[in-house]
């Protein structure tokens, strides 16, 4: 029974992931990417990081808060401005998907850094993960290939699935003994502290906060559910069902954002964009079952 019930919280966990694209998407073109960084992750860090202070103290060394700060930059502050930046000229489904690439790419990354040895299988998995994102970013147009006229928004979409997969290699090359709360608290507070210069400049220099109402909605949804919400349902399911198990869940990300974004926003998804959708997801779940069995 509480398998059961942490199956269930990973649904709505990734339910809530899959909202942070629906909500980045209703925002994007009132907020600029640092100002939307600047709220989502100072408003998170608000909220997390005085819960981490009261469960296991202050106290950080030198070396993890350095750590903290090479995450902090990495994988927030440049993930969230590729990820807000391309919301605004791509579409939440096609973001979504091709960050469903992730594991894909951080093994890949892993292999040149960290020496990790890859199976002919794993390629293979790579190489139709890789056909699934081109498909995408191209729309099944091979003219657009050719004459390299990608989609803006898919390509920056990539560089911050790239950003992100980075800051899992860094967790993973550093023998840091913080616990996930902790290192993700004083990530937030490296990102806030890095962007706060920059925002402060845009708010007062643009009048960048004079927006409707609504997009501050989805900057409060982004900070609190995925964010706060969701990491606390993941970290609790990773304790209850295993590392490999809960990291299948988030392979429904870019299915309920397909829904999400059809049901909210209005999108239209072609079918062959779907086809490519299901080869990345087949390929991320192979990959990862075989990554585990060796």
């Amino acid at each position: 029974m509480t398998k059961i019930k942490y199956y269930i919280l990973m649904i709505i966990a990734t339910i809530l992931f899959a909202g942070a694209f629906i909500a980045g998407k209703l925002s994007a073109n009132d907020f600029s990417p640092v100002v939307m960084t600047f709220l989502r992750i100072g408003l998170a860090t608000v909220i997390l990081f005085p819960i981490m202070v009261y469960k296991e103290g202050f106290h950080i060394g030198k070396k993890d808060l350095f750590l903290a700060f090479k995450l902090g930059l990495i994988g927030m502050t440049f993930y969230h401005l590729f990820f807000f930046t391309a919301l605004k000229y791509t579409t939440a489904s096609n973001a979504s998907v091709i960050n469903a690439s992730m594991p894909i790419i951080t093994a890949l990354i892993a292999s040149v850094v960290l020496k990790e040895r890859l199976t002919f299988r794993r390629y293979f998995f790579i190489f139709t993960a890789f056909l699934g994102v081109l498909t995408i970013i191209t729309n099944w147009n091979i003219d657009v290939l050719l004459k390299m006229s990608f989609n803006q928004g898919d390509l920056i979409m990539l560089c911050g699935t790239i950003s992100w997969a980075t800051y899992g290699i860094i967790i993973k090359k550093s023998n840091h003994t913080l616990s996930p709360l902790k290192l993700t608290s004083y990530t937030f507070l490296m990102c806030t502290l890095i962007i706060t210069p920059f925002a402060l400049f845009e708010i007062t220099t643009y009048d960048s906060l004079n927006v409707p109402l609504s997009s501050y909605y989805s900057i409060i949804y982004m900070a609190l559910f995925p964010t706060v919400i969701g990491y606390t349902i993941q970290q609790g399911a990773i304790k209850k069902l295993g590392p490999s198990t809960a990291s299948l869940f988030i392979n429904l990300v870019p299915f309920f954002s397909i829904i999400l974004s059809v049901l909210i926003l209005g999108e239209s998804i072609a079918p062959l964009n779907i086809i490519s959708g299901i080869v990345i997801i087949a390929s991320v779940i192979l990959f990862t079952r075989k990554q585990t069995a060796n």
